[in-house]
């Protein structure tokens, strides 16, 4: 059985084609800057099992456009890793909140997508994206079964104190409104990755997860399971990010608005797509922020002192809800993996806590390079900092087999 996996992200879309038979990953890659934004053009990599990595420069204004490039790369007659698309057996779709209805994974059928689509608000820059995805692989493949599997799963555990908020519990009652998380699948997937390099059970570990790109979150797991994370109802709270704001005063939307009199919808758009790096320093990728700075812009130094700011505030009140007693801060995705200097920044911030990175350790992992996994902090920290890539396609492909077979 051959399960495709599809995890679309606010401006990306991962993908990896494997074998169940025998765990061989056929292809796998990813197409970034999508939408065009930034100052690089938009590219796909594509790697067929274990051949070379190739890197092309695509027009990718849409995540429809994206699968699309996809699937003619995996059906290339020369480089391709399948002959046709009948070789594909199921798809699975890594889908950021599904709200309230949702909680475990699910088949695609007409019923399910109509609640879905419901959900929009929820993570209203990705399930757009999500949407298009799906749509996309119903097009092109309308035979082949889908699952959808959900990244707040992972975040179901967490206890009520951390979950509602200090508002009328009517609210939780009548409209479900409670912290439901993002990136689930790669925190669950980076703490069963730490425990397992540590040789011990993740469920006698406390751990610290620290998922970076466009889109961010920072999770405290205790004993395997989730007990708090920075994001919310949405993924526009928590910490700054490519292009939303985070957690800000909700006063600021009720205020901005008398002044100016636009509308909640407008503002809220602008904290989603015009906030964070990009709204302080006019670029929304960490790199284009970084080289902004190198080039003398104030704005852009002061994006990411912002940025360093947020996470390193994250880490410390979960060092401090973990009780001091924390194995292991792992870093991941886009920025955590590659972002030699935004974990340099990050950690100086908490060396209070008695977390002190080794520098050559830290630029061995460099920037984009195949591998990046290794411990980075000195051999005196009281915490062990590691750089584990995150691999949430493997946590979709094993709930996807288990539904499609």
């Amino acid at each position: 059985m051959k399960i495709l996996v599809v995890n679309c992200g606010s401006s990306s879309l991962k993908y990896q084609l494997i074998d169940m038979e025998n765990d061989n990953v056929l292809a796998s890659g990813r197409c970034d800057r999508i939408g065009g934004a930034g100052i690089n053009k938009p590219f796909i990599e594509y790697k067929k099992g274990n051949g070379p990595k190739v890197r092309d420069e695509v027009e990718l204004p849409d995540h429809t456009k994206a699968f699309e490039t996809v699937i003619e790369y995996l059906t290339n007659p020369e480089t391709g890793a399948i002959k046709d698309l009948s070789e594909i057996n199921g798809i699975g779709h890594r889908i950021v909140n599904g709200g309230p209805k949702f909680t475990e994974a699910t088949l695609v059928t007409d019923e399910v997508m109509s609640e879905y689509k419901k959900a929009i608000e929820y993570a209203p820059l990705h399930n757009p994206a999500h949407i298009q995805g799906i749509d996309a692989c119903t097009k092109i493949m309308p035979n082949i079964p889908q699952v959808l599997v959900f990244d707040t799963s992972f975040h179901t555990t967490i206890p009520e104190e951390a979950s509602l908020y200090a508002i009328p519990y009517e609210y939780y009652e009548k409209y479900a409104i409670k912290r439901y998380g993002a990136h689930g699948t790669s925190h669950q997937y980076v703490s069963q990755r730490c425990a397992q390099l540590m040789n011990k059970d993740v469920k006698d570990l406390n751990i610290i997860t620290c998922h970076l790109g466009n889109g961010a979150s920072i999770t405290a797991v205790k004993n395997g399971k989730c007990i708090n994370t920075s994001m919310g109802l949405t993924p526009l709270g928590g910490i700054m990010m490519g292009t939303r704001s985070g957690a800000i005063d909700p006063s600021i939307l009720e205020y901005v608005s008398k002044e100016s009199g636009r509308s909640l919808d407008e503002l809220t758009n602008d904290l989603n797509k015009k906030s964070g790096l990009l709204g302080i320093s006019g670029f929304s990728d960490c790199r284009d922020v970084e080289a902004a700075r190198e080039n003398g812009d104030e704005n852009a130094a002061l994006a990411l002192d912002m940025y360093y700011d947020r996470i390193a505030k994250y880490i410390a009140e979960y060092y401090i809800k973990l009780d001091g007693k924390v194995d292991s801060i792992v870093f991941t995705a886009g920025v955590g993996e590659n972002g030699v200097e935004a974990r340099k920044e990050i950690i100086k911030r908490v060396n209070c806590l008695g977390i002190y990175l080794d520098d050559d350790k830290n630029d061995k992992i460099a920037s984009y390079k195949d591998e990046c996994e290794g411990i980075i902090s000195t051999d005196e920290s009281d915490v062990v900092v590691r750089v584990l890539p995150t691999n949430e396609e493997i946590m979709i492909i094993k709930d996807t087999y288990n539904l499609v077979k």
